[in-house]
């Protein structure tokens, strides 16, 4: 990693650490995928072997490959081969944080549409509605929010 005038090594490898604390914390994802995330974040150059990737989050190479797969089969990264050269090589996208919001927002709107159903299922007690309008109010109101934002 040639970081002349950034963070050294050390201090990078700290946070591609957090960062994996905090994808297994709050995505459920095993530690190692937010250590490959967060390392591709911040690697230098952007594009890396599964070899170098392994040598700089220290992970072995098998248990790498079955996390580059399902990162690569949700788009998160890409993997790809340079013209002429055998190594195939791993970058995350470009919009891979806009892909990760995109698949949110979608399960919030399917949600919403099932809260609705729900309140069609014909309640006669207020108090038992209560808590799928308040699921549907929460939704509206982050939907207002990200339009403010886009607007």
């Amino acid at each position: 990693m040639s970081t002349q005038d950034g963070p050294d090594r050390e201090q990078v490898l700290e946070w591609v650490e957090r960062v994996a604390a905090f994808v297994s914390a709050e995505w459920g994802l095993a530690p190692i995928t937010g250590r490959v995330l967060g390392w591709l974040m911040a690697c230098d150059p952007p594009a890396q072997t599964a070899g170098e990737i392994a040598d700089a989050i220290g992970a072995s190479r098998a248990s790498l490959t079955t996390n580059m797969h399902l990162l690569t089969s949700i788009k998160l990264i890409r993997r790809f081969r340079k013209p002429g050269e055998r190594n195939v090589y791993y970058q995350i996208e470009d919009d891979a944080w806009s892909k990760v919001i995109r698949q949110k927002l979608a399960a919030f709107t399917a949600f919403d549409e099932l809260a609705a159903e729900g309140l069609r299922l014909g309640w006669t007690d207020e108090a038992q509605t209560r808590r799928i309008k308040s699921a549907r109010t929460a939704i509206a109101g982050l939907a207002k929010v990200l339009d403010q934002a886009s607007g």
